[in-house]
């Protein structure tokens, strides 16, 4: 069975609005048992509509439309359909009652603009809105079912939920889809995939991998396919564990799960708190351990000793380390780790001190250089590593990096504060 999508709307274009309804209906549709094959997003032009229906024609069995059903002028697409399928607008009375109370309800007077969008393609069929005021339209030609609805994401999410895929559902028989995600960080995603060359000519017919790399994250997707569920599961489930043999050092969660989330998992669950000292990445660790809810059981608080004066003054760095050695070193990550345990009275201390760029490097330390500290009860652990030269992207994977130094740490080591 397969799908097709398409967004429509020329602020999607000009990057204006992320376009979040493919994402969403892609997800929801491979649950359901369909392959995606073509998502298109086209211009608030009625040729650009025609092509893309037209495209999609014969090549897929359903056809998900979101955009374009406005009160305005520049919403064309109910036009466009009608044109597509030879049909004609008509006033549906159910539909224009339903937009009526709903204005009655936020106390809006009613208008012409209003009522048009009560008026919808004779062909056909109205999938009430009961989340605003432009109904979906489902039509069905030449055996490919097109369903049009809101751009709005609520709104085409709830006729989604409640009409689109329980009738899918029922129309359909549908196979089986299992996505299983094992998040690894660690190495990059030539090595990885050398070393999963094995396991991955290994894999049965209907199970297959993907390499979705993002800022030094690699998410691996294992996928199967077919007609039992409880057979595609045991399969995906035993190549899970043989993944877990080969690659232990790398995989930190699975499904989506972030490493500041697994990091919170891991101190919760030992009674353990944390504490960091942030120069190059200027507060980003501690933005991501605090992003998740009830992180205050365990995250303590910050030193952003972005000066070597901060570092001197409030960490007690020693200024002939600074001098010595250089803001970029293990000697000074070494102090600000231990510095910022000792203040702040935590289990953990994580520390970092690089050269985001563009400026600032040099021939022995340049740009994307970074030094890593995580400072436990019994010892300091410290990790050096040079990442590129894009500041935004450096201070992204210096945080990542510096999480799972701790993530690693917090899993070898089980020492209370001294």
């Amino acid at each position: 069975m397969k799908a097709a999508i398409i967004t429509i709307g020329d602020e999607l274009l000009i990057g204006q609005t992320i376009d979040t309804n493919s994402a969403w209906i892609g997800a929801e549709m491979s649950k359901a048992g369909f392959d995606v094959y073509r998502i298109t997003s086209v211009h608030d032009r009625r040729e650009d509509i025609i092509y893309a229906l037209g495209e999609a024609a014969g090549k897929t069995d359903v056809v998900l439309i979101t955009g374009g059903l406005g009160p305005t002028s520049d919403d064309i697409t109910k036009q466009t359909l009608c044109e597509f399928f030879n049909t004609r607008l008509v006033l549906n009375r159910e539909v224009l009652k339903m937009v009526e109370e709903m204005m009655s309800r936020r106390n809006f007077p009613m208008n012409d603009k209003n009522r048009r969008q009560a008026e919808v393609p004779e062909s056909c069929t109205v999938l009430k809105n009961a989340a605003g005021t432009a109904p979906g339209m489902w039509f069905e030609k030449d055996g490919t079912i097109y369903i049009s609805m809101p751009g709005v994401p609520y709104e085409m999410k709830y006729l989604m939920r409640e009409i689109v895929l329980p009738e899918l559902n029922k129309r359909f028989i549908s196979q089986v889809i299992i996505h299983r995600n094992i998040m690894t960080y660690g190495t990059g995603e030539s090595i990885l995939a050398d070393i999963l060359t094995d396991f991955e000519s290994g894999l049965p017919e209907n199970i297959k991998l993907a390499y979705l790399p993002a800022s030094g994250v690699i998410k691996l997707r294992l996928t199967g396919t077919g007609s039992d569920s409880s057979l595609i599961s045991k399969l995906i489930n035993e190549q899970v564990s043989i993944l877990y043999k080969i690659i232990p050092e790398y995989i930190y969660g699975e499904n989506e799960e972030s490493l500041e989330t697994v990091i919170g998992k891991l101190l919760r669950s030992k009674n353990k708190t944390v504490s960091t000292a942030e120069s190059c990445t200027g507060g980003e660790i501690a933005h991501l351990l605090t992003s998740i809810p009830g992180s205050s059981a365990y995250y303590k608080g910050s030193v952003v000793a972005y000066s070597d004066s901060i570092k001197s003054e409030l960490l007690g760095v020693q200024e002939e380390t600074l001098i010595k050695y250089g803001a970029v070193s293990e000697q000074t990550i070494k102090e600000m780790a231990s510095a910022v345990r000792k203040l702040l009275k935590t289990d953990y201390a994580v520390a970092t001190s690089g050269i985001a760029g563009p400026d600032g490097g040099s021939e022995s330390k340049p740009v994307g250089t970074v030094w890593i500290a995580v400072a436990s009860g019994s010892d300091i652990v410290c990790e050096k590593r040079v990442f590129g030269n894009d500041r935004t992207n450096n201070i992204t994977r210096f945080s990542l990096a510096a999480l799972n130094l701790l993530r690693k740490q917090i899993i070898r080591l089980q020492t209370p504060f001294i």
